[in-house]
């Protein structure tokens, strides 16, 4: 790529300080973010004008019933689109495991595609949102300028994390939301070494957040999302109701998760009890899909589409009876489920809005029949905000985002407190019950179970003698740029390990009379070489240690040498590169089987030297 080598060239002659780099790069990401995220809603202004006002009046002509055939047609579009990009993982969860494993690299050639398909589903009508494909235009700019500019993979993780926020910041107009859903949803299952300096990590998110939320503003303008009358909290005794909503809230949320899986595999054929009828061909899918869409919009509109017209209502007070709120939830629930199985493309941010804002304006309503005049509560609409961010919060597993996009999109602090409280009791809950960021960790627990610290760990470490005088060892620590090294006394026994902080918490005493011996730390966590560096992350979190000494199983004074957390996470990542080679080897066994036949003919090879050809062809491209 010229391009790509004229901007590296750049940059290796002139050799900017690494941070300016990244800050510039950040606001790139910003604008180009914002300048997407607009385009992107005025391209669903533009589907939803076509298709229900253009095409709906001249449909509605010949039968009011003919307009349940518009989101069929835009969804047999969305169809071969996306056959044609053969899109794969998607949402929040493809996102983090795309930053964790692949360092970041996105295929960013589809994004185009990909966000025309997202227009079109919306325009539809699908009850989906715009703020997943705001979120995956982001992190794919973000992407595609680490990869432009041949960043290492932390770098590139850093630049998809900051495209991920400043895509949530433009489609809501919420650049502190952004920050906390980079910090929360995407980086929050990394191993990374972006942790180590958290810093720079949050000044690059924030500067494209911000960039992207300055640039949608100009082009979107700058109101909040919902304009809401005045809510009070009545008393500090109405606390109790709202933890009632935030229980609630996380069996709406667990339904909500479940109901997206199962619809995945109806449609998918991997229902153990309908597996006779297999995987159903993609625009079969998406007609069912866009049938029950448009048949939902001739008997209940208020569910189809983004719905935030719906949502608004509801914080109005719009006096909706108890029951068809209940309805609109129902219906609201299972819709997102079979556009979001049947092939539709969007994300979930909005119904999930929806659901809690009809939940918490339902659970309010019929607080208002049963609580006795004397005690007065906070009207529906107050219940509705609370529920808006409790949902939210259960479905996408992060609960700071949801408290400050709510904050941000409402601009209303009154009910920050009960806010607080139903998102917390919310998100503990379903990660009590339903489980699923736990899923990364273990994840990463199993591939380092499979890493002996034998094979990872220093057999060398440095070493002082216990007599050693305290200023003596921190020349030598200081003067190589070591963090510790381990005590031993005369007898080649380990007696403690010293660090540059033991010796940083003794500066004020008289180091010059004093050995390593008396300032090391003793009570030492040590592990063996034949254990797994899971285990030995697993006691360096007990206690936040950076390094723990391996030790004989028998003689637990005899050292072996000592493994780093640093190492451990090389190791993690050495190991995501080989799965990823591996795997890239045996998809070019599997697309390749006749070229392997036909090279081991034509050039006199046997099929397994032409395989092992294949196979470092298959390294050098990866």
């Amino acid at each position: 790529m010229q391009i790509s080598s004229i901007l590296v060239n750049l940059l290796n002659r002139f050799q900017p300080q690494a941070a300016v780099v990244m800050l510039v790069v950040a606001m790139i990401v910003g604008i180009a973010t914002g300048i997407g995220v607009c385009l992107f809603r005025f391209l669903i202004g533009f589907m939803q004008n076509l298709y229900w006002h253009d095409l709906a009046l001249k449909l509605n002509t010949i039968n009011p019933w003919a307009i349940a055939i518009i989101p069929v047609l835009g969804g047999l579009v969305v169809s071969f689109l996306r056959i044609y990009i053969q899109q794969t993982e998607a949402g929040f969860s493809g996102l983090s495991n795309a930053v964790a494993k692949e360092g970041g690299r996105l295929p960013y050639a589809k994004i185009p595609l990909k966000t025309l398909a997202a227009a079109m589903s919306l325009g539809a009508g699908a009850s989906l949102g715009p703020e997943g494909p705001s979120v995956e235009l982001g992190s794919n700019i973000g992407s595609l300028l680490g990869q432009v500019l041949k960043f290492s993979s932390e770098r590139i993780r850093l630049l998809v994390s900051a495209g991920a926020a400043a895509g949530l910041s433009a489609g809501f107009n919420a650049p502190i939301a952004g920050v906390f859903f980079a910090l929360e949803v995407v980086l929050g299952g990394s191993l990374g070494a972006e942790r180590s300096n958290l810093n720079n990590t949050i000044t690059v998110v924030v500067i494209a957040a911000v960039v992207s939320g300055l640039v949608a503003q100009i082009g979107l303008g700058g109101e909040p999302a919902f304009n809401l009358p005045v809510y009070d909290v009545r008393g500090f005794w109405e606390l109790p109701l709202y933890l009632g909503l935030g229980v609630l809230a996380s069996f709406v949320a667990i339904s909500f998760s479940k109901t997206l899986k199962i619809s995945q595999d109806l449609f998918a054929g991997k229902i153990p009890r309908l597996a006779i009828v297999g995987e159903i061909p993609m625009p079969l899918k998406i007609v069912i899909g866009g049938l029950c869409v448009g048949l939902t919009a001739t008997q209940l509109p208020e569910v189809m589409g983004i719905g935030y017209e719906t949502v608004e209502s509801i914080l109005q007070d719009s006096p909706f009876s108890l029951w068809f709120r209940l309805l609109l939830l129902g219906a609201k629930l299972l819709l997102t489920g079979i556009c979001f199985g049947s092939g539709f493309v969007g994300g979930t941010f909005a119904p999930a809005i929806f659901l809690g804002a009809i939940l918490g304006s339902a659970y309010g309503q019929a607080l208002g029949l049963i609580m006795p005049v004397t005690m007065p509560i906070a009207a529906p609409p107050a219940y509705a905000l609370v529920g808006m961010a409790a949902v939210l919060a259960g479905t996408v597993r992060a609960p700071l985002t949801a408290v400050l996009l709510l904050f941000e999109m409402t601009r209303d602090y009154r009910i920050v407190l009960p806010l607080m409280a139903a998102v917390g009791l919310c998100a503990w809950m379903v990660e009590q019950i339903y489980p699923q960021q736990g899923k990364q960790v273990r994840a990463e627990a199993d591939i380092l179970q499979k890493i002996k610290i034998a094979e990872v760990m220093n057999s060398h470490p440095m070493s002082f003698r216990a007599s050693m005088p305290v200023l003596q060892a921190a020349q030598v620590l200081t003067s190589g740029y070591f963090h510790s090294a381990l005590v031993m006394d005369s007898s080649h026994q380990l007696v403690g390990i010293v660090t540059t902080q033991d010796i940083e918490r003794n500066l004020s005493k008289r180091l010059n009379l004093m050995t390593v011996s008396e300032i090391c730390s003793r009570d030492l966590l040590y592990t063996h070489a034949d254990e797994s560096l899971a285990e030995a992350l697993r006691r360096m979190e007990t206690r936040d240690l950076r390094q723990l000494p391996v030790v004989d199983r028998n003689i637990t004074s005899r050292v072996l040498g000592i493994i780093e957390r640093q190492a451990i996470t090389t190791a993690y990542s050495t190991a995501l590169t080989k799965q990823a080679i591996a795997d890239k080897i045996a998809a070019t066994k599997t697309e390749l089987p006749n070229i392997i036949e036909t090279e081991a003919t034509s050039s006199m090879l046997t099929k397994d030297q032409v395989l092992r050809l294949t196979e470092q062809e298959s390294i050098k491209s990866s």
